[in-house]
């Protein structure tokens, strides 16, 4: 467990990876960046609303480019994750959460064309560097 409600397994799970047979094993760097992601961000938003669910966490260099990720994202690092959110008011109920109560550095509610949605946050392990980023309707072409 990298946090009491968030596994190691969870936060660097990838179908695309499993389907290709490409590994997807954080270095210890992105591995301390992904326990403060889950201290810093998760487990705040869990206390709140109880069970998070999560559908992209840490991404190796080939699963990021396999599933179209863009090159200096912070899924690479650790740093970021994507939340699926079951509705559009829960997911802004996340949104408006982060938004008042989290140090984050990037927060995008996405959505895309055929209806998909979910909330990407980045976490930065230095928080100093936090720009606190954020867009509550980021639309994503892919």
């Amino acid at each position: 467990m990298l946090t009491e409600h968030f596994s190691y397994n969870e936060m660097t799970r990838s179908s695309w990876a499993l389907t290709h047979h490409v590994d997807n094993t954080p270095d210890a760097l992105q591995l301390a960046a992904l326990e403060n992601l889950c201290r810093v961000l998760l487990e705040p938003l869990r206390r709140e609303f109880g069970p998070i669910y999560i559908n992209s966490g840490f991404r190796s260099e080939t699963v990021n480019t396999g599933v179209h990720g863009v090159g200096s994202s912070k899924h690479l690092t650790g740093e970021a994750v994507d939340i699926r959110i079951p509705n559009l008011e829960t997911g802004r109920a996340y949104y408006r959460f982060i938004l008042k109560h989290i140090d984050f550095d990037q927060l995008l509610f996405e959505h895309r064309r055929d209806g998909a949605m979910w909330l990407h946050c980045s976490v930065l392990l230095d928080a100093r560097e936090n720009r606190h980023q954020a867009f509550p309707n980021y639309k994503v072409n892919r």
